[in-house]
């Protein structure tokens, strides 16, 4: 039987497994190639540094993120309904992130601060879903806002409690939902026309 070919998908899963049992400190190529049973130039092949590795690991795992929200965004869902449940949707996806698999999560939290570019990337696309969102909820005369883009920024930074990961020890407490609720509720009013 034929060995399973090494794509970087793989490669990138293999990374997640490595980072979450040796941790961003320790975690070495050499560890990813020995998990997936190859050397260390094989994957070298693939990412041209241990620096790029981590970056596509990271990239990877934020842009999981953008995809749930994606699909709200592109949804049918009146603009108000549509705003909610995006930033509940961000907030869950963190929580979860959070929660489900601290060693990782604190591994991405080192990550993170190590490809800036990345994570600015990351939280522009998310800033552009809002100003969709915005935008369409202008259009549609549901919401005022002079300026889409500005007030997508400004609904982002408000919010920012809810998905900062330096606000993650908060996210298990029990009324933070309902915490949650008032301000995705306050927001939504305040956009309304």
């Amino acid at each position: 039987m034929p060995a399973e070919a090494l794509t970087p998908e793989r490669i990138l899963e293999a990374t997640e497994d490595v980072l979450r049992r040796y941790g961003p400190a320790k975690a070495t190529v050499v560890d990813v190639a020995r998990a997936l049973g190859v050397s260390h130039g094989s994957v070298y092949r693939h990412f041209a540094s241990k620096a790029a590795l981590r970056e596509a690991v990271t990239n990877r795992w934020l842009g999981r993120t953008v995809v749930q929200l994606e699909r709200i965004t592109e949804g049918s869902l009146d603009p108000q309904r549509k705003l909610h449940d995006w930033l509940a949707a961000l907030f869950e996806a963190k929580r979860h992130k959070a929660g489900d698999d601290p060693e990782l999560f604190a591994t991405y939290t080192v990550l993170l601060a190590e490809n800036s570019s990345v994570v600015e990337a990351h939280l522009a696309e998310l800033v552009e879903q809002l100003g969709e969102i915005v935008g369409e909820g202008v259009t549609a005369g549901a919401f005022q806002a002079p300026d889409v883009a500005s007030t997508a920024r400004a609904i982002f930074d408000a919010t920012g409690r809810f998905h900062d990961p330096q606000y993650a020890a908060e996210w298990s407490r029990p009324e933070i939902g309902a915490e949650f609720e008032a301000v995705a509720s306050l927001v939504v009013r305040g956009l309304r026309a």
